[in-house]
């Protein structure tokens, strides 16, 4: 371990795995190392017995769930967007050749009491109980002017200019009412609060446009995901990284970040030894005094034996519950995955709720969501602080990532990796076309 690098990375969650694959791809000499004995961190996947010794000491699993072998269960949940910067970023590095993925069957809203489905088709749309039959008609110009919208063609924009204009202004343009734009910020725009009506609307247009390119990519849904689980991402980008040069280190403590004389970085401490780095990467629990607090998410990971209600029997769904449907600040997720992806036993489900937490009682705030799951076998609940780096890194090269939202896709992460990226390198992550094979790899 006693080397120089260009780069050391501590832990090996998603945000830091893909980071390393891609500076290893562009020939920098990359140190991981991880405190655990298992890929993942925050975002691993866990067998049904490591979940059990994870959240209920002492407990076993029943022998009716199954073989614990047959068990995957992510920690984080997370889809993702079908035309969307992930898959690109998967595209761009060739990390899936590793991996295979199965569409999630259905994308779907909680909107007046009851769960519908997101409409993938025009004659979904046309039968959707979620809007009246006027509404859908206003709808229908809507989407046609987000469609048929041009920036450098004023014919196509209706008066409306969508780089100055607030998204609220547009909503108001179509007369859509406050169910529908429920819908469309926080379903199909996957906004996480109510902040973006004042904004801008070009942000909230890229995002229903990609939305809806994801979902004309496959149909059914806009999303995808990984057979085995989650926990099979991290792996496949810390394979790149390894043929790319990259050294990953596992269960290897991290004693001591040393810096220099003017609080630099210098390298990294573990067990005698001194690893030296012109940078460092990692999440914040490698850096508490250079992270700050920005609020708590909790998640409850629920086993079913069963597909949830009112999704048609859907193996695998993400179900949205916008705020102002259950008068809360900020949306609840639900990402449900089954037998069908290989990360539960035969008939078996996995269902994850979400949410940034609003009040001193935090399971409290996702009682609407676990209600429409129905008979939940066992749970797993657990609240996690979320950090954000407290400066940019460029001083003393150290490199926080964030730590993962409560939404249930990758857009988020991408966005860290990006800023991430950039601050590093001071360019532009470019993901065009795939990466140039190493020789020892054709």
């Amino acid at each position: 371990m006693q080397d120089q690098y260009d780069v050391i990375v501590l832990g090996t969650g998603l945000t830091e795995c893909i980071l390393s694959g891609l500076l290893s791809v562009e020939g920098k000499k990359v140190l991981n190392l991880d405190r655990n004995d298992y890929y993942g961190g925050a975002s691993a996947s866990l067998k049904l017995s490591q979940l059990y010794a994870n959240f209920k000491t002492g407990a076993t699993p029943p022998e009716s769930y199954g073989k614990d072998r047959d068990y995957s269960v992510d920690l984080i949940p997370k889809f993702a967007m079908a035309s969307g910067e992930f898959v690109d970023i998967l595209y761009h590095t060739d990390v899936t050749r590793y991996l295979e993925f199965r569409q999630v069957e259905g994308s779907f809203v909680f909107r007046d009491g009851k769960v519908s489905k997101v409409p993938s088709s025009n004659q979904e749309a046309l039968l959707s109980p979620l809007m009246s039959l006027t509404e859908k008609n206003r709808a229908k110009g809507f989407f046609e002017f987000i469609q048929g919208y041009d920036f450098s063609n004023p014919a196509t924009q209706q008066g409306i200019d969508l780089n100055t204009a607030p998204m609220s202004e547009v909503y108001a343009k179509f007369g859509l009412e406050a169910g529908s734009q429920d819908f469309i910020g926080h379903a199909l725009a996957l906004h996480l609060h109510d902040d973006y009506m004042s904004q801008p609307a070009k942000d909230t247009y890229e995002r229903i446009c990609l939305y809806m390119n994801s979902m004309a990519r496959y149909g059914k849904s806009p999303y995808i995901y990984p057979m085995h689980g989650l926990g099979e991402l991290p792996q496949g980008f810390a394979r790149l990284s390894a043929i790319h040069g990259g050294v990953y280190m596992l269960n290897k403590p991290v004693d001591e970040i040393v810096y220099d004389g003017t609080g630099k970085f210098l390298g990294v401490k573990s067990e005698g030894e001194v690893a030296k780095a012109a940078l460092v990467i990692g999440d914040a629990s490698y850096f508490p005094d250079k992270a700050k607090k920005v609020g708590r998410v909790i998640r409850a990971i629920c086993l079913l034996n069963h597909p949830i209600p009112g999704t048609g029997d859907a193996d695998s769904v993400q179900i949205v519950i916008p705020q102002n449907q259950i008068g809360r600040n900020h949306d609840i997720y639900i990402a449900a995955v089954s037998s069908a992806h290989c990360v539960a036993s035969a008939g078996h489900y996995i269902a994850i709720v979400s949410t940034i937490v609003s009040t001193d009682d935090a399971e409290a705030e996702i009682v609407p969501a676990l209600a429409l799951l129905g008979p939940i076998l066992e749970k797993f609940v657990h609240i996690d602080d979320m950090y954000e780096p407290a400066n940019d890194g460029t001083q003393d090269q150290v490199f926080v990532t964030k730590s993962y939202d409560a939404t249930s896709h990758f857009e988020s992460v991408c966005e860290d990796v990006k800023d991430v990226y950039k601050r590093i390198t001071g360019q532009e992550l470019a993901v065009e076309g795939k990466v140039q094979k190493m020789v020892d790899e054709e």
